[in-house]
C-alpha cells in the first residue's frame, strides 16, 4: 500500500513556546505517521488572544495557507480540518480547487460556541459540514447536534474522540508521584487540569471546595491550565483569597508527562464544565486510575455514565461537593469507579481510535 499524503489544518496546534496548546491534535497527527501516513502541518501555534493577537496570527495562518495551496494542493490525498469554523474554510479551498476528500472533525466548542456568535458564521458552519466528505464529532452528543441542526446525514458522520495517549497517561505508585512534585503524602489532593475560565466551572469548584474543606480540613486543591482570561483569572484570585482558602493552588499549563504525575497524585480529577465536546482530559485521568467527577454535559454524560465517574449537575456546586465528597469518603466506591474508568480507558486507546480514523480516510483506495 503506498503511503498516503495528507495535510492537516487547525487553529490550534503546539509550539515550543505553548507545548499544551491543541496537543491533543499534535498526538493525532503522530499516531497518523506513526501509522504510515506522511503528514504536513498548518497550523495557528500562538494561543495568545486579544484582537490585535487575533488579527496578526490568523493572517499569517491564511497566507500560510495559501502558499500551500498553491505550491503543494495537489500532492495531497486528504485534507484534515480541526475545528469546523474558521479551518473547515481553509479545507474548503482543497476540495474545489483540486478535488480533495475533506474530513473535518467538530470538537465541540465549534458548534456550541462559534456557530451561535453570528448567522453569518452559523451559515458558514453548516456550509462546512454539508461540503466535508465526512465529519468527526467527538462525542455522541455533538454527533447528534450536527445530524439534527445542521442537516449533516449520519452516514456521513462519525463518532470518534481523540484518544487518551496510554503511554503517556499511565498509573503510577500514587507516593512516588506526590514524592516527585513534592507534596504532601497526606493531602486529600483534588486536582483540574484545563483553560482558566469560567465555562469550566472554576466558580462552582472553589465552592464546592470551600464545604469540601469544612469536613476534610487535609484537603487541597490544585488548578492547572493555561490563563485564557485574565479578568476572569484575577477575580478567581480574588474569591480564593476572600474566603481564605490557603490550600487552592493555581499552576500554569504543564507538559502531558507532567500532568500525568499531577494525576496519578490526585485522589481525585474534577472536571465542572458548563459545556464539554467530549472529556478527553477526564478519560486521562481515568488511564492514570484517578476517579472522575464530572458535570452532566456534552461527552461528559456518556464518558462517565454507569460509574466510570461521578456525574453531577452543572453550575451547582452542592451537587459538585456531594460529588465529591461521594468519592473522597467511600474507598469501596473508589476501587469501583478505577475498574470501570480503566475500562473506558480501554476502549477509547488513541492507538485502536486512530484505525478508525484512517478507516474515514480509506475512500482513497489503495
Amino acid at each position: 500500500m503506498k503511503t498516503r499524503k495528507l495535510l492537516v489544518l487547525s487553529n490550534m496546534y503546539p509550539s515550543q513556546e505553548a507545548k499544551t496548546f491543541g496537543i491533543f491534535v499534535k498526538n493525532q497527527v503522530e499516531a497518523l505517521k506513526a501509522a504510515g501516513m506522511d503528514v504536513d502541518v498548518v497550523a495557528v501555534q500562538n494561543p495568545n488572544m486579544g484582537k490585535a493577537n487575533v488579527i496578526k496570527k490568523y493572517s499569517a495562518w491564511l497566507l500560510q495557507t495559501f502558499s500551500n495551496l498553491l505550491l503543494k494542493g495537489k500532492s495531497y490525498d486528504v485534507v484534515h480540518a480541526h475545528y469546523v469554523f474558521p479551518t473547515g474554510l481553509l479545507a474548503l479551498a482543497y476540495k474545489k480547487w483540486f478535488g480533495k476528500r475533506m474530513i473535518v472533525t467538530a470538537h465541540g466548542g465549534d458548534i456550541d460556541k462559534m456557530a451561535k456568535k453570528s448567522p453569518r458564521i452559523r451559515r458558514l458552519t453548516t456550509q462546512i459540514l454539508q461540503q466535508a466528505d465526512h465529519v468527526i464529532a467527538v462525542g455522541h452528543e455533538l454527533h447528534q447536534t450536527i445530524h439534527e441542526e445542521f442537516g449533516v446525514p449520519k452516514e456521513k458522520l462519525s463518532i470518534i474522540n481523540m484518544g487518551v495517549n496510554r503511554k503517556v497517561f499511565a498509573p503510577m505508585d500514587k507516593q512516588e508521584a506526590r514524592r516527585t512534585l513534592g507534596v504532601s503524602q497526606d493531602e486529600n489532593i483534588m486536582l483540574f487540569v484545563g483553560n482558566l475560565i469560567r465555562q469550566k466551572g472554576l466558580v462552582e469548584l472553589v465552592e464546592a471546595y470551600e464545604k469540601v474543606k469544612e469536613r476534610k480540613r487535609e484537603a487541597s486543591l490544585y488548578l492547572i491550565g493555561a490563563t485564557k482570561d485574565v479578568r476572569f483569572r484575577q477575580k478567581l484570585e480574588q474569591m480564593i483569597q476572600t474566603k481564605g482558602l490557603e490550600d487552592v493552588h493555581i499552576i500554569d499549563a504543564l507538559s502531558q508527562s507532567e500532568v500525568a504525575t499531577w494525576m496519578n497524585a490526585a485522589d481525585l480529577f474534577v472536571l465542572p464544565s458548563h459545556i464539554e465536546g467530549f472529556g478527553l482530559v477526564a478519560l486521562e485521568a481515568m488511564s492514570c486510575h484517578t476517579p472522575v467527577v464530572g458535570t452532566r454535559v456534552g461527552g461528559l454524560r456518556y464518558l462517565l455514565a454507569d460509574d466510570a465517574g461521578v456525574l453531577v449537575e452543572p453550575q451547582n456546586a452542592h451537587s459538585l461537593y456531594e460529588g465529591i465528597m461521594s468519592v473522597l469518603e467511600n474507598d469501596t466506591f473508589v476501587e469501583h469507579l478505577i475498574q470501570n474508568g480503566e475500562q473506558q480507558a480501554q476502549k477509547n486507546d488513541q492507538e485502536q481510535l486512530i484505525q478508525r480514523v484512517l478507516e474515514v480516510y480509506s475512500p482513497l483506495g489503495g
